[in-house]
Order: structure tokens, then sequence, then C-alpha cells
């Protein structure tokens, strides 16, 4: 229940991302991360950022990447794993560690191997050993064991703002560009592209990488559709058990008419959740949070015990409410709405 959103990337034929001689990057002015304490946190370590500033000429980079969310990070990181160093631009003020979890398999972990990370957060999450399907009146439908259809396979959840801290951690200081929105971008005569910043900054690059998200500024630049409401809103949370969580280590879905639920555990004291359900619109944006949970509460109220106490041990500011949308990647190949 989780999108990751890497819009596309300009190149130019003079360099390679795999040259492994890329000019390191500047290192300026940095601030520290804190504890996550809201949705938007700085991770406790030694990386740091470069802030904002304006007011100086359009600087060279090789390599820049709009957007320091999970695709943003982890491209930058697996650059720099490559000996490859890149700018991050991000337009908020800290990281965006807010959200919930997603729920990585296989190929996702083999990735977090590959750049470095992947011990730091199986220590932190649970296996997920199999699935179990049920009805909306609680008639189990198929349960099976994840090994028993791939022994290779390796399932667990991961919290969103854990796996944003620990990639951004991993990264040379300066590395990412905090409260650096992008107002422009144009091609230039040599064939680079001009970003412009709000802040008046100019950055002139070889490479742009767009990893901002399905509202992507840079999508919207090269020609993409608009992204399209595909007829569904979801309800997200994490609850919190201070002394336990209860359950198996089971990803649990349960299917009703035009709705669907599920739930599995990440740690133990935390369970992820989700209510997906079909609307015709999105309706209005809702942002009071005890609303958001009588909401996801009502939708499922007679469906199993377990969802129900699950959402009930939610606190109110960890649930989100999101309407589901989609945009196909190339313009031009779009279907009719």
């Amino acid at each position: 229940m989780a999108t990751v959103s890497m819009s596309l990337v300009f190149q130019n034929p003079l360099i390679s991302p795999y040259h492994s001689k890329t000019r390191p990057l500047p290192r300026n002015q940095s601030n520290c991360f804190q504890a996550p304490t809201s949705t938007r946190t700085k991770p406790t370590s030694s990386f740091s950022s470069i802030r904002a500033q304006s007011g100086t000429a359009a600087r060279k980079e090789d390599i820049v990447i709009v957007g320091a969310g999970i695709a943003g990070l982890a491209t930058a990181l697996s650059l720099h794993r490559l000996g490859v160093g890149s700018l991050v631009l991000e337009q908020a003020e800290s990281l965006r560690t807010g959200g919930t979890s997603l729920t990585l398999f296989k190929n996702g972990w083999r990735v977090l191997d590959a750049i470095g990370v992947g011990n730091d957060l199986r220590t932190q999450f649970l296996e997920i050993q199999g699935m179990v399907v049920k009805t909306e009146d609680g008639r189990e439908l198929r349960s099976f064991k994840f090994k028993d259809e791939d022994e290779s396979q390796e399932v667990r959840p991961v919290e969103r703002g854990i796996l944003l801290e620990t990639l951004a951690n991993q990264l040379p200081e300066g590395a990412v560009r905090f409260s650096s929105k992008l107002a422009k971008i144009q091609k230039t005569e040599n064939g680079e592209t001009l970003l412009d910043l709000v802040d008046g900054t100019q950055l002139s690059a070889k490479i742009v990488i767009g990893c901002d998200g399905i509202r992507s500024p840079i999508a919207k630049w090269l020609g993409f559709p608009e992204p399209k409401y595909v007829g569904h809103c979801a309800f997200r949370g994490l609850a919190n058990y201070p002394v336990g969580q209860p359950f198996e280590p089971n990803l649990n879905q349960i299917y009703g008419r035009g709705q669907r639920a599920g739930f599995l555990p990440v740690s133990p004291t935390k369970v992820y959740w989700f209510v997906c359900f079909n609307r015709q619109s999105p309706g209005p944006k809702i942002t009071d949070p005890s609303v958001l949970k009588k909401q996801a509460t009502e939708l499922v109220r007679d469906w199993p015990s377990d969802l129900v106490n699950i959402i009930d041990n939610t606190p109110d500011d960890l649930i989100i409410r999101t309407p589901l949308v989609d945009r196909w990647l190339w313009p031009n190949i779009s279907p009719p709405v």
C-alpha cells in the first residue's frame, strides 16, 4: 500500500553514471538530524545537508536527483556505492518521514543488500511467514507459507520513516539539500539541464533524475499525463502495542463487497493495517485524525474483531487516508479516460 515513484532520467552522453571519477560534492552548511517526532524529521547521525542559498550563479553538478523520498535516497546511495556523486534536492525543510509501512519481498531485500542497508533493517523488523485470506465474515479462503511457494522468499515489512533515515544516514555529508523547491526546469544550449529553485538558486546538471512523486514537476515538464484517480481510497495506520502485539507473523487479507482490508505485524510492538474501498470520487480532504479513525472503523465494524481492535490501538496521528492515483509512465501512450 505504498507508492514509490522515479519519474525519469535526462542523460548527457558526455558523462556515464558508472564513471568512478565524478568530482566530489562540495560540503557547505550542514544541519544535524533529530530523532523522528513528527512527519518531517532529521535522522540522528553524522549525516548532514546543504541548506538552500540564494543569490549565487548557476552551480555545476554532474547528477541532480529531485526528491528525497525512498526512490531519491535509494538512487543517490546506489550511485554513491559505485563511487558516483550526486546532489539530492528536497523541497521540505527535513526528511518527510510520515506514512506507515511497506512490505518488501526478496527482490526488494536484494536491492537493500546491494546498497548496504539490508542487515541494518532486518534486525528491526519481523519476517512474515505466510498469508491468510478470509472473507468479511471470517471464513478462511486460503492460507499458505511463503517459503512453501519459494524457499528463497523473504518477506518483511519496513516502517517508511526508518527506511528513509537508514538510507540518508549512509550518504556522504552534503548529499541532500533541503528547502530546495523546484520552480523551473529547462534545457541549455550545451545540452545540460538548468534547474531554477524557488529561492533563486540555479543549478546546471548533466543528468537530472526525477524521484519527486506522483505530482512530479519534472514529469509535467516532459509532457507526461496528469495522474488519474483510479476509483479507490485507502486508510492506513500503524497500531502500537507497548507490551507486545499478539499476532502471528502472517499477512492477513480480508475481502468484502467493494472493499478489502489487511494487517501484518511489523515488529514486536507494531502492526500495520489498511482498508481499501471503492469510491466514485476522492471526496473532501479530511485532516482531523479522530475523524479518519472513526471512518476507518465504521467501514469494518462488522468484520473480524482483530482488525477493529488493531484500528482501536492506533494513535490518531498515525492514521492517513489517501485517494489512489495512477499515471502511465510514457507520454502519448496513455489509454483514453
